[in-house]
């Protein structure tokens, strides 16, 4: 790919593009206005083209992932236990096929008493046998290797104490697999300018920037933090990631020649955690305008409702801390109304669950699950819905944002449903577009649906204002992006209006 005038920019994000509808519309959209655009995703090799801009998928080997605690003796916990080295799955096989052998051995039969002696001794050592090698094994095994008891909070909290910042090295050492695989890469690309994605890549953009300039070169940073670290709910067995992922983020925070972020508050989050110099920029995870949409698929026919039958929507992942259990138990008192769940993973344990619960409550035919569409599909394909439903729990990143849903629920025309997480309740009530439940309250919730439904037109009706939804606009947004940020970054370009051709044919959602 050859420079143009506007320079080079090379954007990294720590998983495979595919579905990350803000990293493709920034990529497409600075293709389009003028910047040469490398974006860098993780999965297996792949290439292909972003609009303007080249996406390659790195592989991304991350044998630091399993830490050195996988392949450690447990001698407090399991002192008899076989060592972690695959030693414990031979030695099972084969006293399982001693046992067959013995098996076969007396189906063929014997006269002698002397054999027949040996067959009933050996049968009882190799039962001896099966038992000692199925207790070492369950040593091996007896708790889970994680890193969440006494000892782990412990030695947490001592390399927190000696290393300060530095202690993700200890505590997270598999965030070194993202460096190992992606540095050699971005510095073969000499970018000018380096926008790195959310917390992992924030520190491999920062080290290559440190290295361009050890070369002679000047590369500036931009970071774009779509989260705030600190609220992301920790992982329950793990009481070393949330620290060494704060840590991370704190060291190389202060490399980033710009911040951008997805809210206003998680900005001023930002600033007051990093002793960040000015507010981070906010550029919303908005869709494109209305026009530069393609025409979706059609949400009712893929469910097999017709018009004129209640239909709520809900898009996005699927997670516990989604709510979308919620939505499931209230069908049964929710009489005639159907459920779409358009997600990332219709297949995963979680989804297979709600359906399963749908099953048990009488209501499996009024639950429709479905795969994400391009991020340019969203809109047309929700505009099929009369309800468009948020009932994500009140977590501290959930407060701070309006997400991806909610912009594409308003271009869609959608009455909303939204649990009361500050952000998002706060601006359904200011524009009148919704109703506000009690997050994980059931009752509230069938009230806020029902209330919507007896009278969608009210709601609707406030999108008639034309400012309200051209301010979400990511057109409108990306503007921001490239006067205010990538254009201030290399001075001597010369700001272009960015087109909206971000096309392309991959299934994707923010």
């Amino acid at each position: 790919m050859k420079p143009t005038g506007r320079g080079r920019i090379v954007m990294l994000v720590d998983n495979g593009v595919h579905g990350d509808s803000r990293v493709q519309k920034t990529a497409a959209s600075a293709a389009a206005a003028g910047w040469d655009v490398v974006l860098l995703g993780r999965g297996a090799a792949e290439t292909w083209q972003l609009g303007g801009a080249e996406v390659r998928l790195i592989p991304t080997p991350s044998p630091l992932a399993k830490g050195s605690h996988t392949t450690r003796r447990r001698w407090l916990r399991g002192p008899l236990g076989y060592p972690p080295t695959g030693i414990a799955a031979i030695r099972a096989q084969k006293v399982k096929a001693w046992q067959a052998d013995l098996r076969f051995r007396r189906a063929l039969g014997t006269r002698s008493g002397a054999a027949k002696l040996r067959l009933s001794v050996e049968s009882a050592l190799a039962k001896v046998t099966s038992r000692w090698v199925s207790f070492r094994y369950w040593q091996l095994n007896r708790k889970p290797r994680t890193f969440h008891g006494p000892w782990d909070r412990a030695v947490t909290r001592f390399w927190q104490a000696t290393l300060g910042d530095r202690a993700w090295r200890r505590l997270a050492p598999h965030l070194w697999d993202f460096e190992l695989a992606f540095g050699p890469v971005i510095d073969e690309l000499k970018p000018d300018l380096i926008h790195a994605n959310d917390f992992r890549m924030l520190g491999v953009g920062a080290r290559a920037k440190t290295r361009a300039a050890a070369a002679g070169r000047q590369v500036k940073l931009v970071w774009d933090a779509h989260e705030f670290v600190p609220g992301i709910r920790p992982l329950p067995h793990n009481a070393r990631w949330n620290p060494a992922i704060q840590a991370h983020e704190r060291e190389y925070a202060s490399f980033a020649d710009a911040v951008v972020t997805v809210s206003g508050g998680l900005a001023e989050l930002l600033r007051v955690e990093h002793g960040l110099a000015s507010l981070p920029t906010v550029v919303l995870n908005a869709p494109l305008a209305a026009g530069s949409e393609g025409v979706g698929p059609d949400l009712r026919g893929l469910c097999g409702v017709g018009v004129g039958v209640p239909l709520v929507v809900y898009s996005g992942a699927a997670a516990v801390q989604r709510g979308l259990d919620l939505m499931v138990e209230a069908l049964p008192r929710l009489g005639g109304v159907h459920v779409a769940l358009v997600v990332n993973a219709p297949s995963d344990g979680y989804v297979r669950g709600l359906v399963a619960r749908a099953e048990v409550l009488g209501v499996g035919g009024r639950l429709h699950v479905l795969p994400y569409v391009a991020h340019d599909r969203v809109v047309g394909l929700l505009s099929g819905a009369d309800v468009g439903v948020i009932p994500i729990h009140r977590w501290p990143n959930h407060e701070i944002a309006l997400i991806t849903k909610f912009f594409e629920y308003a271009h869609a025309r959608l009455p909303m449903v939204v649990s009361d997480v500050r952000t998002m309740a706060d601006a359904v009530r200011a524009a009148g577009i919704g109703e506000v439940f009690r997050s994980e309250d059931l009752d509230d919730f069938v009230r806020a649906v029902e209330s919507v439904l007896a009278d969608p037109g009210r709601y609707r009706a406030a999108y008639e204002d034309p400012e309200l939804l051209d301010s979400w606009t990511w057109e409108r947004q990306f503007a921001i992006l490239d006067e205010s940020v990538y254009a201030r970054l290399a001075p001597t370009a010369t700001t272009s209006t960015p087109a909206s051709d971000t096309s392309h044919t991959t299934p994707t959602r923010g």
